[in-house]
């Protein structure tokens, strides 16, 4: 069992920032790897970032320069730093963590965080 407890989230103004941070606890054992999802009204859920157990990043495009991901191995924790938020970053913001448990992969979800940037 692994439960992963997401913070951060809530309401900011635009060109504002906030952060989300995303700890795991539970039968943790090899990560290998770490991201953020999100989904807006009316939308699919998309890729916002990830991080990888060899600290290999990527971006979408749209958070690119603006966002930054980044982890805390031994709090088992990600952290998504967002700045100049603008109106369309508001979403539901998911955590996800993979690991190799020694029987396979898994994937373990957050269960969201809601980031409403007004303008």
């Amino acid at each position: 069992q692994v439960q992963l407890v997401e913070s951060g989230g809530g309401l900011v103004q635009a060109g504002g920032s906030l952060r989300l941070s995303c700890a795991a606890s539970g039968s943790i054992s090899s990560i290998i790897a770490m991201g953020w999802y999100r989904q807006a009204p009316g939308k699919p859920r998309e890729l916002v970032a990830t991080i990888t157990n060899l600290g290999r990043t990527n971006y979408a495009a749209s958070v690119k320069g603006r966002f930054t991901i980044s982890r805390e191995n031994a709090k088992n924790t990600v952290y998504l730093q967002m700045n100049s938020l603008k109106a369309d970053d508001t979403a539901v913001y998911y955590c996800r963590i993979s690991q190799y448990s020694g029987t396979g992969y898994a994937d373990y979800w957050g269960q969201g965080t809601q980031v409403t940037v007004s303008t």
